[in-house]
C-alpha cells in the first residue's frame, strides 16, 4: 500500500531534498555544527555517564520476523594460544561476530528505507545492490556524532510504566515534554524518545516487545522538521507504532517520510530507562550525546554504542 494523499503532501511539506546540495549524503545531520557540538559540551555539570546501549548477545531483540536479522552470535576462533607453543610466552585470544546491523543498539541509514523507487535526495534506489550494499547513502557517510541530546520521557509524561497499545506519539508529546523540563530544542539537537517498552526486553518477552508497541507517529515530523532536529532514537524495536494504523500494518509512513524525504536518520532499540532515571531524580533532561555509528562502507544500518553524559 503506497502512502495517501495526505501523507504525500506531509512528505513534500518536510523534505530536504536539494537543502544540502545536489551530492549531500548526510541529510539532518548536516545541522551539527560547532555550536552544536558546544551546546552538547556545555550540558556536562556532573560528570555522569550512562551507556545507551543492550547487550549484543543470543538474548536480543530480533525474533525472526523481518528476515535476515538475528542476534548477535559470539564465536571464539583462538584461546589462549601461544604462537611457540610455550605456554609461558605470549599467548593471544581472538574472537569474531556474527550479526545484523540493525539487530541490537543501531541507527538506521539514509539508505534503509524509501518509496517509488527513490531513496532520499532523489537517488534512485537501484544505488543498493547486493553485491557491495549502498553505493551511496551509507552509514559510512554517517560521520562523527557529538551534540545536546533532550530526552523525552513519553511514557512518564502519559502518567504509564509502559504504554499497552501500539501508541502514535506526536510533535504535542515531545513538545510537552521538552516544555516541561524547561528546555528549547535547537538546530543540531537529537532527539530521544522513551516509551517504557524496554521493560518487555528486560522481561524475556521479545515477541512483546517487538509485536504491541507505541512508537513516533507521523504526527510528529512536522515537529521535527520545523525545529530542526538532527536525528531521533527510541527504545522500540519498530521505531514507529507497530502494528500501524489501518489494513496494512506493514507499512511504515514514519521510515518512509522520516529517511526517504527528510533524511533524518533514526535510532531503535536505545536504552533509555537509566538516563530517564536520572533525569527524574535531578531534573535534567538535556546531555550530551556521543553516538558515532561503525563506519561499515555501504552499511544499511549502523551499530552504535551511545553514551550520554550530564
Amino acid at each position: 500500500m503506497p502512502l495517501t494523499d495526505e501523507l504525500r503532501e506531509l512528505a513534500a511539506r518536510v523534505s530536504n531534498w536539494g537543502r544540502w546540495g545536489p551530492d549531500d549524503q548526510r541529510g539532518t545531520l548536516n545541522l551539527v555544527d560547532e555550536v552544536a557540538v558546544r551546546r552538547g559540551a556545555a550540558a556536562v555539570r556532573r560528570g555522569a555517564a550512562f551507556s545507551l546501549s543492550i547487550p549484543m548477545d543470543a538474548d536480543g531483540p530480533q525474533t525472526g520476523r523481518v528476515m535476515g536479522r538475528e542476534n548477535p552470535k559470539l564465536t571464539v576462533t583462538v584461546a589462549s594460544f601461544a604462537f611457540t607453543g610455550d605456554p609461558g610466552d605470549f599467548q593471544t585470544s581472538d574472537d569474531k561476530i556474527e550479526t545484523g546491523l540493525q539487530s541490537a543498539t543501531h541507527w538506521d541509514a539514509l539508505a534503509h528505507a524509501g518509496y517509488d523507487d527513490l531513496l532520499y535526495n532523489d537517488n534512485p534506489s537501484s544505488v543498493i545492490n547486493m553485491e557491495v550494499g549502498a553505493t551511496r547513502l551509507g552509514i559510512e557517510h554517517f560521520g562523527p556524532l557529538v551534540t545536546r541530546a533532550l530526552l523525552c520521557d513519553v511514557a512518564r509524561h502519559h502518567g504509564v510504566e509502559w504504554f499497552d497499545e501500539p501508541y502514535s506519539i506526536t510533535g504535542e508529546d515531545l513538545e510537552a515534554c521538552v516544555t516541561s523540563a524547561g528546555l528549547r530544542v535547537e538546530p543540531g539537537d537529537v532527539i530521544l524518545v522513551r516509551t517504557g517498552q524496554m521493560h518487555w526486553l528486560r522481561e524475556g518477552d521479545r515477541h512483546r516487545y517487538a509485536d504491541i508497541s507505541p512508537g513516533v507517529g507521523v504526527e510528529s515530523l512536522a515537529w521535527l522538521h520545523d525545529h530542526d532536529v538532527a536525528a531521533i532514537a527510541t527504545d522500540t524495536h519498530t521505531f514507529e507504532p507497530y502494528p500501524g494504523s489501518g489494513d496494512n500494518p506493514f507499512l511504515f509512513p514514519v521510515h518512509m517520510i522520516d529517511l526517504r524525504d527528510m533524511g533524518m536518520p533514526q535510532g531503535q532499540q536505545w536504552a533509555l530507562d537509566e538516563l530517564a532515571e536520572d533525569c527524574l531524580s535531578d531534573g535534567v533532561y538535556e546531555c550530551l550525546l556521543v553516538a558515532t555509528p561503525l563506519p561499515i562502507s555501504g552499511g544499511l544500518g549502523g551499530l552504535v554504542a551511545p553514551t550520554a553524559a550530564k
